[in-house]
């Protein structure tokens, strides 16, 4: 298994402007555009845990790719 960071962008339903990224670690096999289709399950599991929150757009990134572009 690989870990992948889950780049997350939610906004909060009572405050549609207030909007923060979140970094979830993701534990799947293949490419990074595997992780985007199997990680549609994990987010609206996601999503779902957290009602207050919309989750408007999220992307796969390799752990060390992130870390790079700080």
């Amino acid at each position: 298994m690989n870990l992948v960071d889950l780049i997350v962008l939610v906004c909060a339903l009572a405050s549609p402007g207030a909007c923060k990224e979140q970094h979830l670690v993701f534990d799947m096999q293949g490419s990074l555009n595997t992780c985007m289709m199997q990680a549609q399950a994990y987010l609206a599991q996601w999503a779902g845990d957290h009602p207050d929150l919309r989750i408007v757009r999220w992307r796969c990134a390799w752990p060390s790719a992130e870390d790079k572009n700080i």
